[in-house]
């Protein structure tokens, strides 16, 4: 019998959930696709949706309660379900693209989606990562899904009926529809998307059901155009009808491609061939189960379990596999970029500014091989767009700010992934320093104002200037520590260092916070470190001040020493939580996230500040970081539908959580340390590619027992409050022991830090 890992109570008579959970072939079973779909406009509790999918799969399907087009798909708190969509969706904000759905019905036949709509009940809904199934109350239909990376197979479960049908709904922007009753196939694409592609976008689809049709249509928008077969319009859909006996059950295959009608075939022939809907689904079972053994930990409380499980989940579905497999097996993507079919990986619907902080570094430790095809991808969006995207979906999207693809470049090849061209994405990364793309989220915008002046100004119409001006910086010591890992001559290494430097052009020694800063070299007037936007970007001066992830002893020395620092930060969490929304007009949601946490003005519903917790351990003060990343641990993250306490953002905020559970934290991406903090769980198995197991054990922790007294690395004494990627790459063991009270020797000393360009 294998190891318990979901449970170490000591009973008499293990009951049958324990049973059921003492193997990894059960995990699965403890994510909550429904974490974070209670969201809203005004107030994020993750503004997810329940993607039924593979890791990274191309295309993800959903339960859709929002109307066509609405960001907001699946809102956990809706009363009807509109249809079952395709979806490529990576945030509300950013919306969807190639989507369609389908939707059965029986009695009198509905077109339109308001109409259509079923009432259903979350009582009557069981969502998995691998399966979906839910009861549609009006029509007595239960639907099922289970998808692959590329195609799904749908059981519909009828009621006695000589009307029962199946909808497909190609959404309007541009659609085609074909019906072939002696094929019992519909075939067509949708064009519909949010911005980000190329004039000749299609995602093409393929339909083929298990039972004769009785009734075939095609519709126009709400109209049903009767005895027509075959549609082009701007909103077009089709309609089959079936006789069906009480508990009937009708398959549907359906696959896609952005590439051509029959690639969509290929596609559905590749991966679902003449499977059944239950083998499909328990292949879907098994990769879900695979990738989440991967980190197996042990613990006695169940929601932890439930919550690192729905977390990690997230974690591996973005970025989205934008390529396809043709006919001779061969790698090829449309572009996104240029519209043309391409060889080669491609990978899409990632924000960098979100993701560069934990996602991509859980990749680069986890799945190496994985980031080696997401830099080949890198490599060829350069070749067809002539920039490195920083939020793509599909193509460039202008979102966000930063130059944080260097970030992941850096991290990747500084940890020893390889297989991809570095050299070009050198190129392309000296290239942002020097220009703007083609929207102001690619390349740098403001970078002729940075390279000259050191900094981006606030009075030069460059919005979001200081928070820009942090973000290039980390980025130009990630560019000197590739560069000088490429062997690139000295003055070119220099450079970057030099301007890795950056951040103190903005620092205002006299409030010990980032300000906004003229050309004229005076800091702009009047200053409000509680000022959300403006110079900053979705935060304020307060959560920017600590984006100094290369040199945090420089910015500990900027502040009057390790002591003043450690005040400073503590200042984050005792202000309450005030702020300024003039520049916005009106409180955005992360305002009213971090508002309402009562964790004063630490924000961790959104990105800039989540590192911030482990610059304690920088001054000397580990046990405060110890502290406060298992005060967010226990606050702020559930496995329910309001479990987060901002926008998931792509993994970001769920890898915050898997990084930190575990005990560590990439708090610099593009060096090879992770900053430790205080393990969760009493033992966490990490199986690396490489076949190597890293184990983080803490055998005395729980909710009072988060303080590092001391720790062993292989049997050793080990005092730093950091790990190195190679030590973990080696396989091993790091104990912990852990107590209720703060510890004011282990991890205190300076030599105990982790890294720092000043240090």
């Amino acid at each position: 019998m294998k190891k318990i890992l979901c449970c170490l109570f000591v009973l008499i008579n293990v009951s049958p959930l324990f049973a059921q959970l003492s193997s990894s072939a059960n995990l699965v079973d403890m994510v909550n696709p429904l974490m974070g779909t209670q969201s809203k406009f005004s107030l994020s509790s993750g503004n997810t949706y329940p993607a039924i999918a593979m890791p990274w799969g191309m295309n993800f399907w959903m339960p859709q309660t929002g109307k066509m087009g609405d960001g907001w798909s699946y809102m956990y708190d809706a009363e009807k379900i509109r249809g079952f969509k395709q979806t490529h969706q990576p945030s509300p904000w950013i919306n969807d693209y190639g989507q369609f759905s389908v939707l059965p019905i029986t009695g009198k036949l509905k077109i339109d989606e308001e109409s259509r709509a079923s009432w259903f009940s979350h009582k009557a809904e069981v969502a998995k990562p691998h399966y979906y199934k839910v009861y549609l109350a009006d029509y007595d239909v239960t639907t099922e899904i289970a998808p692959t990376e590329r195609a799904a197979q749908f059981r519909f479960t009828f009621p006695k009926s000589d009307s029962s049908y199946v909808l497909l709904d190609a959404f309007d922007k541009g659609s085609y529809v074909k019906i072939i009753p002696s094929e019992r196939k519909i075939i067509g694409y949708t064009t519909k998307n949010s911005g980000g592609v190329p004039s000749n976008f299609k995602n093409y689809f393929v339909l083929i059901f298990d039972k004769e049709f009785t009734f075939s249509s095609a519709f126009h928008a709400k109209t049903l155009a009767k005895d027509t077969l075959e549609l082009k319009a701007n909103h077009v859909g089709a309609v089959v009808g079936f006789k069906t006996k009480k508990g009937e059950q009708v398959g549907l295959k359906v696959a896609s491609s952005f590439i051509s009608p029959e690639q969509a075939e290929l596609n559905l022939t590749r991966e679902l061939g003449n499977d059944k809907f239950d083998v499909t689904m328990e292949k879907g079972r098994k990769i879900w189960n695979d990738e989440l053994s991967k980190i197996q930990v042990e613990g006695d409380n169940m929601d932890q379990i439930r919550t690192f499980y729905s977390c990690l989940y997230r974690v591996l579905l973005f970025p989205r596999k934008f390529y396809e497999f043709d006919a001779k097996n061969q790698i090829v993507h449309y572009s996104p970029y240029n519209g043309e079919v391409r060889p080669g990986y491609m990978f899409t619907d990632n924000g960098f500014w979100d993701t560069f902080r934990a996602v991509f570094p859980f990749f680069t430790l986890m799945y190496p091989t994985m980031n080696s095809h997401i830099m080949q991808g890198l490599a060829n969006a350069y070749d067809e767009s002539g920039y490195l995207p920083e939020w793509a979906s599909p193509g460039h999207r202008d979102c966000m700010i930063g130059s944080n693809s260097a970030s992941l470049i850096t991290d990747s090849y500084m940890k020893g992934i390889r297989g991809y061209d570095i050299n070009k994405l050198y190129d392309a990364i000296i290239k942002n320093t020097e220009n703007a793309g083609p929207v102001s989220s690619v390349g740098r915008f403001g970078h002729e104002y940075y390279n000259e002046l050191g900094y981006v100004p606030y009075d030069v119409k460059v919005n979001e200037n200081a928070a820009r001006t942090l973000e290039y910086a980390y980025a130009d010591f990630c560019i000197s520590q590739l560069a000088k890992e490429l062997k690139k001559p000295q003055t070119e290494v220099d450079l970057y260092l030099k301007r890795s430097q950056n951040y103190k052009n903005i620092f205002d020694p006299e409030t010990k916070w980032m300000r906004g800063k003229n050309k004229d070299g005076q800091f702009m007037k009047p200053f409000n470190p509680f000022k959300w936007g403006d110079a900053f970007t979705e935060g304020n001066s307060i959560h920017y001040t600590w984006s100094v992830f290369q040199d945090v002893k420089g910015l500990v020395g900027l502040m009057g020493g390790r002591e003043a620092f450690v005040q400073k930060l503590d200042t984050v969490f005792t202000l309450p939580p005030i702020f300024d929304d003039s520049y916005y007009g009106f409180p955005i949601h992360e305002i009213r996230e971090m508002q309402i946490m009562n964790m004063g003005n630490y924000a961790h519903g959104n990105q800039p500040i989540q590192h911030m917790i482990y610059l304690y351990n920088y001054a000397g003060a580990p046990s405060k970081a110890q502290y406060w990343s298992r005060e967010v641990m226990k606050k702020l993250y559930q496995a329910t539908p309001d479990g987060y306490c901002g926008d998931e953002d792509n993994g970001q905020t769920s890898a915050w959580y898997v990084f930190s559970s575990l005990g560590f934290y990439p708090v610099t991406p593009g060096t090879t340390q992770y900053v430790i903090g205080s393990p969760l769980f009493k033992k966490a198995t990490i199986t690396l590619e490489n076949g190597k197991k890293f184990v983080v054990e803490a055998p005395a922790t729980s909710d009072k027992n988060m303080y590092i007294q001391g720790a062993t690395m292989n049997g050793k004494a080990y005092a730093n409050t950091f790990l190195e990627h190679g030590d973990i790459l080696k396989g091993g063991n790091i104990q912990f022991n852990l107590t209720s009270q703060p510890s004011k020797t282990w991890g205190t000393k300076p030599e105990n830090a982790p890294f720092s360009l000043s240090k």
